[in-house]
């Protein structure tokens, strides 16, 4: 563009702000933001320059529909003015701000962090959708973002973590099937990490990461599940002595401090044998019989028990939090567990676990 074409436009430009009508300050936008489009690519920085002085001069006095165009329009042009990108990009109007976010090269890592930590979810979602995505961006997001940005990111192939990040969407992804699917499914997730997210995920997630991830994954995946399987089996058939804890819980018992507070201490402490013992003494069956329930795989076992032994929600949920060290009970899980313990009165578990008790005696006996 011309130093007269320049000076032209940019007394059209003052005519527009300081006197024109709405509508001429829409079509004067029109037109520079047309000009610079036709000609962008053979623009120097210098030529680049006027135009975005125009531009930033121009959205001053310029109603949110034209600059939702005008955000449409550059966001995917490389050589974009950076001042009026850097503009719209912080615009409050997700609209006007979410397509520079999603799209615009023009931005640097500094300004995507800097705007990450000062919006909100919207425009975090927006940023977690561009192509390619420094770890240093991702911090921000994985810190600030809901649900929706996480998901996002985990599904994005562009974007990068840290291992920082990677350890804060495995441990988000605990109480979320579709985060946990979508990490299992990266190829650049670290081995090690990948082992933890498919340790804490269901049995369901575990089946659909086999059923849908890549086939270059699959052997990493194939791995990490059978490391974990290896370690379930060396848990189950490691040695439980209820020696001692029965010996304590029956102590306190004698002594009037066994209260359901102290079960619930060691659920959250994961003090298992212990927990094991009191949850046989309340619900008045054998530490081994407990044990077994524990292990099983189908929660309705422990509920009984819990049931049976009258406890509250809050510490059924701990035992079945703690009952498995390889295996992190999901938030889907416990509210199914909890519509179970509801339905099942009291009466009716103490009669199911006297006749589990006398059918482990027969089994015995035989």
């Amino acid at each position: 563009m011309s130093g007269l074409a320049s000076a032209s436009l940019i007394q059209e430009l003052e005519e527009a702000v300081t006197g024109g009508s709405s509508e001429k300050r829409v079509e004067t936008l029109r037109r520079v933001t047309d000009l610079f489009l036709d000609d962008a690519d053979r623009l120097n920085e210098q030529q680049i320059g006027v135009f975005d002085d125009v531009l930033v001069h121009l959205i001053e006095r310029i109603e949110s529909r034209a600059l939702v165009q005008l955000s449409a329009s550059l966001a995917p042009v490389a050589q974009a003015p950076s001042k009026i990108i850097g503009q719209l990009a912080r615009n409050k109007e997700i609209a006007i701000a979410g397509p520079i976010l999603s799209q615009s090269s023009r931005l640097t890592d500094n300004d995507l962090i800097e705007i990450a930590n000062a919006s909100g979810q919207d425009h975090l979602l927006a940023i977690s959708g561009r192509s390619s995505l420094n770890s240093g961006v991702t911090d921000v997001l994985i810190e600030r973002g809901d649900n929706r940005v996480t998901s996002n990111l985990a599904g994005n192939d562009g974007a990068s973590f840290s291992e920082k990040g990677y350890q804060t969407l495995v441990k988000k992804a605990e109480a979320d099937g579709g985060l946990a699917e979508k990490l299992g499914r990266r190829l650049d997730m670290p081995l090690k990490l990948l082992r933890e997210l498919l340790a804490r995920a269901t049995y369901a997630v575990r089946a659909r990461l086999l059923a849908t991830a890549p086939p270059e994954k699959m052997e990493q995946i194939q791995l990490a599940l059978a490391a974990i399987a290896k370690d379930i089996g060396r848990e189950a058939s490691g040695p439980r002595d209820f020696t001692a804890s029965d010996g304590l819980v029956k102590e306190l018992n004698r002594i009037g401090k066994l209260k359901e507070s102290v079960l619930l201490q060691f659920a959250e402490e994961g003090k298992y044998e212990e927990m094991t013992s009191t949850l046989a003494l309340l619900s008045q069956a054998k530490a081994e019989l407990i044990e077994k329930l524990m292990m099983n795989a189908s929660s309705e076992g422990i509920i009984t028990a819990c049931r049976a032994a009258n406890l509250g929600w809050p510490t059924v949920a701990a035992i079945l939090k703690a009952r498995f060290s390889h295996h992190s009970v999901s938030e889907q899980e416990l509210a199914g567990a909890s519509e179970a313990f509801k339905a099942l009165s009291v009466a009716a578990a103490q009669r199911t676990m006297r006749f589990m008790m006398v059918k482990s005696t027969a089994k015995k006996a035989s």
